[in-house]
């Protein structure tokens, strides 16, 4: 079975932008949603909302990948699910190990997506001896001592670093020492890598505060609308100033000149 190791994603070399390239786990979510329902063709307006973007990112998006559709019809779902597979390197299978298997580490590795997108996980490690030998989803944990032969034995470019942040950059320089080329951080501070190895950060404190930043400006819009909803209320009708008032304290019929 072909790993990691011997092959590298064609993306750049075929000159996909960075920013197409993170849309198409979108799109190919969508589409086996889609696909799991035996839904035969979708259109760029329905697979676009379904992916959260606009058509025309999407049909700019799949020009890259040489993909156009057929006009009237859209576009053919079990093909675009295998050409995105192909161009994201999930037709093959990619050996992953997870470093550092507390609540997060543990979590990830019972997660059974892995195993439908291309990822294997093959190694669970830690460096708390008391985890050595113990199973976590039906994979037992190995020692980090063991860390370069355990790399070089599984034929792992992928590794996923779910420590405490104060050892996330050693843990770091050791996979990449071993032959890690890609790494995905959960661990909350930055790594320094050297050229050539793609690192991609988890950080979900970062992603809360982005949602109550929205959360605080939508609730300072609704406040704004309210106040102007407000002072839009025309005044109850009354009697008029003193200063207003005809000679018998009535409003006079005609204001003069």
């Amino acid at each position: 079975m072909a790993t990691g190791r011997t092959h590298r994603p064609a993306t750049r070399s075929r000159g996909i932008p960075e920013a197409t390239v993170a849309r198409l786990p979108l799109y190919l979510r969508a589409l086996t949603a889609l696909s799991e329902r035996s839904v035969p063709t979708v259109s760029s307006e329905e697979l676009a909302a379904a992916a959260g973007v606009n058509s025309a990112k999407l049909r700019k998006d799949f020009s890259y990948l040489g993909s156009y559709g057929t006009r009237g019809v859209g576009y053919d779902v079990e093909y675009l699910v295998y050409q995105i597979s192909r161009e994201l390197g999930l037709t093959q299978d990619w050996p992953v190990v997870i470093v550092g298997i507390g609540n997060l580490g543990a979590a990830l590795a019972n997660y059974g997506g892995f195993a439908s997108r291309g990822f294997r996980v093959a190694a669970l490690i830690d460096a708390d001896p008391a985890m050595a030998g113990k199973q976590v989803a039906g994979i037992s944990v190995q020692h980090s001592d063991g860390l370069e032969k355990i790399i070089s034995d599984n034929g792992v470019s992928i590794g996923v670093i779910t420590t405490p942040p104060g050892v996330a950059q050693q843990v770091c320089d050791r996979l990449v020492a071993a032959g890690v080329t890609s790494i995905l951080n959960f661990a909350p501070t930055v790594l320094t890598v050297p050229d050539g190895v793609d690192v991609r950060k988890v950080d979900l404190s970062i992603e809360l505060q982005i949602l109550a930043f929205h959360e605080q400006r939508k609730a300072g819009e609704a406040g704004e609308e309210a106040a102007a909803n407000e002072s839009a209320v025309p005044a109850p009708v009354g009697r008029a100033d003193s200063t207003d008032q005809g000679p018998d304290g009535d409003v006079p019929a005609v204001m003069p000149a």
